[in-house]
């Protein structure tokens, strides 16, 4: 039998010499777990399963596996579940990026490994769909995207909150002595109400939208909850496509194209979605051979805009957003902009998708492109010599009033030396300097969501609410202020960040995209001749491997060997 033409149990043979032998011990022992011949003849579709009594956000895995194969079975398949590495981001030590790049391995190793026409990835988490779109994208196999959606939204004494800018909304107030321990306990009691994902447009949600536009996710799956039978409807609609994917051979490769990922970035400006989507989609992008473009980028978020008026950009949930119409509300108004003719994992373009989920109706989530939450796409692209790789802010969630700032830098050399002296009284700073927090990039510390510095202790209780802040690292997508993330190059590899001294003055203008330190050439020139290596080693193990061979930001953070040879493709075109 040809190998390429291998389906089924067929797939993926060991061949000793004697290939009908290993398909014989093959069958024998997957018959040991009950299955029949005629079970056995039909295309198998893997479902990956992320559960895990880690991970609240994939909670209902396990219902939403066994909705997946019946579409799987009812559309003549054989489901298969298997196990992968699972990360939630409050449980992923030392940092949840850290751990993506070895769950999109393991993804992509365990689809090679295992006999499969199709595979369903069950995901959900910030780090999950990433990591599994990578792996499959890697693998070749036909793969269909699933997420596990969001939580419900909880009530504190009357008032709506949810994970997570809630989290971060009550807690600065907490630390601003505005809410009592009582409270604060009282409302760590309702924030998360159920499994799923957060219930902003976090990182999850942000991917969950990603996926949907890039075309590997069924159309309307993006959006709801996780606890709601439209999101078992969608896992089992998914299996079926699974099955009609594995006949057509509907590969990643074909989804995941240039024209895709420009609709995949229009969708996250649009919806004022995740910083930490740029860094997944290039990683995604560079898998199969397309370069993300900052400069693109930058030029297409100034002729888009953002549509959806939801926290922490806007003011509502993902429940609303689902009951808004979800995604689709937001591809009709972006029609004019985007790619229809990008082919999704039903076979259909994105055009004929768009044109089947029908009209629209009057609703207040998803505004008109007349009529945007924001003038401009969410995220903005600052160069200059502080970041001459590129840096993003996330402008729809910033304070107008910073935007356009210069002010006096208050360093830190990294996480330790913050939690040591971020809530010191003594510490000397004003409301107008900028808190620099260097070494967290993801060679100096693996990128952890360090990026949205605490407002120091003394400010807060002064009623401060914001202040610019500056790093190599990230911020969780459901963080809002005037943040400057993912700069390049990181401070442990040399970077000007590393070059900033407390005292030094930095620029930052949003609407030049610049961003600015004030030193002199000849004065930076002579610090750099002083500054001692800061990039940690590590003797062995996965950390040896992350450290050696993880990129930076701008090209994904993901491992140079598991990259396309080559990236011939830019997406999207430059200015």
């Amino acid at each position: 039998m040809d190998p390429a033409a291998a389906q089924g149990l067929n797939r993926g043979l060991t061949n000793y010499g004697d290939p009908d032998f290993s398909r014989f011990l093959r069958t024998a022992f997957i018959k040991g777990a009950g299955y029949t011949g005629d079970a056995l003849a039909r295309p198998i579709v893997g479902i990956v399963n992320t559960g895990s009594g880690y991970n609240p956000c994939q909670g209902n895995a396990p219902q939403l596996i066994e909705a997946v194969k019946r579409g799987v079975m009812l559309a003549g398949g054989l489901p298969i579940d298997f196990p992968t590495i699972s990360i939630h981001e409050s449980f992923a030590h030392p940092t949840s990026l850290y751990l993506r790049n070895l769950m999109a391995m393991d993804t992509e190793e365990m689809i090679r490994a295992q006999p499969m026409d199709a595979v369903v990835l069950v995901g959900g988490c910030d780090k999950t769909v990433p990591a599994q779109l990578m792996g499959a994208a890697s693998a070749g196999v036909p793969a269909v995207q699933l997420v596990s959606g969001s939580m419900l939204t909880g009530a504190f004494r009357g008032e709506r909150i949810g994970a997570c800018t809630d989290c971060r909304r009550f807690w600065a107030g907490y630390r601003a002595e505005e809410v009592s321990a009582e409270e604060i306990d009282q409302i760590n009691s309702q924030l998360v109400p159920s499994v799923g994902t957060c219930s902003v447009m976090g990182t999850a949600s942000t991917m969950a939208c990603v996926a949907e536009a890039l075309g590997i996710m069924v159309p309307g799956g993006a959006s709801p909850p996780a606890v709601t039978a439209d999101r078992v409807r969608v896992a089992e609609r998914t299996g079926a496509v699974a099955v009609a994917m594995a006949a057509s051979g509907l590969t990643p490769g074909k989804i995941l194209t240039a024209a895709a990922f420009e609709n995949a970035l229009r969708v996250l400006l649009a919806i004022g979605g995740s910083t930490n989507a740029i860094i997944h989609l290039t990683a995604i992008a560079g898998r199969v051979g397309i370069r993300i473009d900052l400069a693109g980028l930058d030029r297409i978020s100034r002729e888009t805009r953002v549509l959806v008026d939801l926290l922490p950009t806007g003011r509502h949930y993902m429940e609303d957003f689902h009951r808004a119409g979800g995604l689709a509300a937001v591809l009709r108004e972006l029609r004019p902009l985007l790619h229809l003719g990008a082919l999704t994992v039903t076979g259909r373009t994105l055009g004929e998708e768009i044109e089947a989920a029908g009209r629209g109706f009057p609703q207040e989530v998803v505004r008109s492109f007349a009529q945007p939450v924001y003038k401009e796409g969410g995220i903005a692209v600052l160069r200059g010599n502080l970041a001459p790789g590129g840096a993003i802010i996330k402008q729809s969630a910033a304070s107008p009033q910073l935007m356009e700032h210069e002010g006096r830098a208050v360093v830190f050399t990294g996480t330790q030396d913050l939690a040591e002296r971020i809530d010191d009284p003594t510490l000397d700073v004003a409301a107008g300097d900028i808190l620099v927090l260097q070494n967290i990039g993801p060679v100096g510390a693996g990128m952890p969501e360090a990026g949205y510095i605490p407002i120091p202790r003394k400010l807060a209780k002064a009623g401060i609410k914001d202040i610019v802040r500056i790093s190599d690292g990230r911020m969780s997508g459901t963080a809002a202020g005037t943040i400057v993330l993912h700069v390049t190059p990181e401070s442990a590899v040399g970077g000007p960040l590393a070059l900033v001294r407390t005292g030094d003055r930095i620029r930052l203008s949003v609407a030049q995209r610049s961003l600015s330190l004030l030193v002199p050439d000849a004065e930076l020139a002579r610090r750099r001749r002083e500054l001692a290596p800061a990039a940690p080693k590590a003797e062995r193990g996965y950390r040896k491997l992350f450290l050696e061979n993880v990129t930076q930001a701008d090209e994904g953070c993901d491992f140079g060997f598991l990259r396309a040879a080559s990236l011939p493709l830019s997406v999207p075109p430059g200015p």
